[in-house]
């Protein structure tokens, strides 16, 4: 018992020993809110998260395995650090706000080997969330490095009340899924951003930042609550392949007691370089329609034929279209050889400069310049990288000589798919987000930009604010979109546009190609058809924030429809201000932008498949001013499965003093456009 006894004892005496030598730094975020302090207590980096004095992330590992180096992790001790902080602010050139506030403390510490290895980890710590990355400097002998598992972990505090908003990570159809609400406990392998909300109404986003020459993250639930990073893997089983030195992506947390402050997070986007690009008076915001909807519901084909929707006739009816109401661009589809035959598994058919017999490129560019609209060009790779990386120099070249100055890229393929051809000529398969697609798309959009071509990339690697440092990556797609509501089993469920609210587009801007009129082609009782309201199609133009936008129907559609119309038209993409002005998690949001280029704001409310009331405040107006208040709203029997169509149009006055309290149906939503009023 004695002996028990004392071996008890030193145990004891051993861990209080080794808990008093580990050393602890900490940093806040400028209003003290957040504190996350940083330990190597267990004889490993670790770190935890406070919001208020409360834990959010209790402890958790930090850092890497390579095949060089062993575990850059367990022995390291915290051996030195240094602190700043910055407080400016930058202008976007486009953007959901002209001007974003910088404001950090950042922390730059040093975790050191006793056999002389060392890494650097990085923390900046804004009052709207953290991030963190490894910068590991070269060491002795080393001239590459290869990564085999990054030890990173999220333990969330709380994890039996909470509940997570989440896609399958690493899936056959890239991040095109419906989004989960369930509690933590049942969340598996989940892509980034995924959201939570834990028992004290704390909101946490976790993602990344600035995804460069690195394999994206996965979030793997490996045990209740502790959520590690997954790095995915190229083909040969190696997570990322770099040199001596190297800078992981930042792994960013996004936390706020409200719904709503994690949408008008801009961690993200702070935590990526500056504009590398120097004068980009040459990316354009603006709407868009085009020959894309048709084919989705069968109407015409991508490939030629008597139905081919892609023709010069077809092209240059649709640009007097756009000219005559408004619209900037016209998006073609289907233009170029290789669509014809079994294009979905053998992107290898694809031509980027030969075009289709009934397209004549030269005309339909000359059409447009006549018009005062522009050709949005389109890349369908099916997912064969390696045919379009040997042409890409060429098509990118094509359409810079006829004036095409944006580009839709796609990369259909399901899941690992992607398909390449290494230096022996052989076949390998990668996934979309793996660290050779990562940088396959961003040296898409640095070819492009040699022309002054901006790039809407569609089954894109998930957007981590590369928009700041290469302002011609205008939006991207990544989740799904309209077009599952035409083919997708299920589409799209009335609280999928909430979701997006608060998961993808916290990471930035979706090309999603609202503006459905023709809700039910099929009818009513369809399986396939659009499950929201009217109201609810013109609301997701400011709710899901993209600096393109789509009037994704038929041109027909919309002729039958004016009044409700003239929400697309009038609607604008380029902001000065957004505000989140109400919203829950899974629930409902709302949005206030206001125009770069005028007086005028926007606002823009959905909801799930719950009615309720909403109250919208309207003081970020200008005092003392009045407003003309033109209201697009669900009706009285609005419910998107019986009656979508029912909407409301009504003009009334308003002042920042007043609020707008409507009801929104079943999957609805409400649009309004304030014009400020002469004095």
């Amino acid at each position: 018992m004695r002996s028990t006894l004392a071996i008890l004892v030193a145990v004891g005496f051993a861990a209080t020993l080794e808990a008093a030598n580990a050393a602890t730094t900490q940093i806040s975020s400028p209003n003290g809110s957040l504190t996350l302090t940083l330990s190597d207590e267990g004889d490993a980096p670790n770190y935890h998260i406070t919001l208020n004095g409360a834990p959010v992330i209790e402890a958790s590992k930090l850092g890497l395995v390579t095949l060089e180096r062993g575990e850059l992790g367990a022995h390291y001790k915290l051996s030195a650090h240094t602190r700043s902080s910055q407080n400016t602010r930058w202008e976007q050139p486009w953007g959901e706000r002209r001007w974003v506030a910088d404001h950090h403390n950042e922390l730059l510490a040093t975790f050191a080997h006793v056999n002389g290895g060392k890494f650097n980890l990085r923390i900046r710590a804004f009052d709207d969330g953290i991030g963190f990355r490894y910068e590991v400097p070269a060491q002795e002998k080393s001239t590459r490095t290869n990564i085999t598992d990054e030890l990173t972990e999220f333990a969330l505090a709380n994890a039996a009340n909470t509940r997570a908003l989440w896609i399958p990570g690493r899936g056959w159809n890239r991040y095109e899924y419906p989004y989960r609400n369930t509690p933590l406990a049942d969340m598996g392998l989940a892509h980034t951003p995924a959201t939570f909300k834990n028992g004290n109404g704390v909101h946490i986003s976790i993602h990344e930042a600035a995804l460069v020459d690195y394999a994206a993250m996965v979030l793997d639930q490996r045990r209740p609550g502790i959520l590690k990073a997954n790095l995915t893997p190229w083909s040969d089983g190696i997570k990322v392949k770099t040199g001596a030195s190297f800078v992981t992506p930042w792994r960013t947390l996004q936390i706020s007691e409200s719904a709503t402050g994690l949408l008008n997070s801009d961690l993200i986007l702070n935590l990526n370089e500056p504009n590398a690009l120097g004068d980009v008076s040459w990316v354009k915001p603006g709407k868009y329609v085009g020959i894309w909807w048709g084919m989705h519901l069968g109407v015409n084909t991508w490939g030629s034929g008597p139905k081919h929707g892609a023709t010069t006739k077809n092209t240059t009816a649709m640009m007097d279209f756009a000219a005559e109401h408004g619209f900037d661009g016209v998006l073609v589809e289907g233009w170029n050889e290789g669509w014809d035959g079994d294009w979905f598994n053998n992107g290898d058919l694809f031509s980027f400069t030969k075009t289709y017999a009934d397209f004549d490129l030269a005309a339909v560019t000359a059409h447009a310049k006549a018009k005062g609209v522009r050709l949005i060009g389109h890349h369908e790779t099916s997912g064969n990288v390696t045919n379009y990386r040997n042409q890409m120099a060429g098509a990118l070249d094509l359409y810079a000589k006829v004036g095409v100055t944006q580009i839709k890229t796609g990369y259909v393929a399901d899941g690992g798919n992607i398909k390449r051809i290494d230096e022996r000529g052989l076949v390998r398969k990668e996934w979309h987000d793996g660290q050779f697609m990562v940088n396959e798309y961003l040296h898409n959009i640095r070819a492009a930009a040699q022309r002054k071509i901006s790039i809407n990339t569609h089954e894109p690697i998930k957007d981590t604010g590369l928009r700041r440092t290469y302002p011609n990556w205008i939006s991207r797609e990544g989740a799904r979109g309209q077009e599952f509501n035409a083919w997708g089993s299920p589409p799209n469920a009335p609280d999928h546009t909430v979701n997006l609210a608060f998961t993808r587009m916290l990471a930035g801007p979706m090309d999603f190609t609202p503006g459905i009129f023709n809700l039910a082609w099929d009818g009513l009782d369809a399986e396939n058809r659009v499950q929201t309201t009217l109201a609810k199609q013109l609301a997701l133009y400011v709710v899901l924030y993209s600096p393109i936008q789509m009037a994704a129907d038929l041109p027909e559609n919309y002729l039958a429809r004016p009044k409700a119309f003239q929400f697309i038209k009038d609607v604008v993409t380029d902001w000065e201000q957004s505000h989140a002005i109400a919203g829950e998690l899974g629930d409902y949001a709302a949005f206030a932008r206001k125009d770069r280029h005028s007086s005028t704001w926007f606002i823009g409310a959905i909801t799930d498949e719950q009615a309720r009331t909403v109250t919208l405040p309207l003081h970020y107006l200008k005092p003392n001013t009045n407003y003309r208040a033109e209201i697009y709203r669900d009706g009285e029997q609005a419910h998107w499965k019986t009656a979508p169509y029912d909407l409301l149009i009504e003009t009334r006055r308003v002042t920042h003093a007043d609020q707008l309290t409507y009801p929104l149906a079943a999957s609805g939503g409400l649009a309004v456009r304030l014009v400020e009023e002469n004095q």
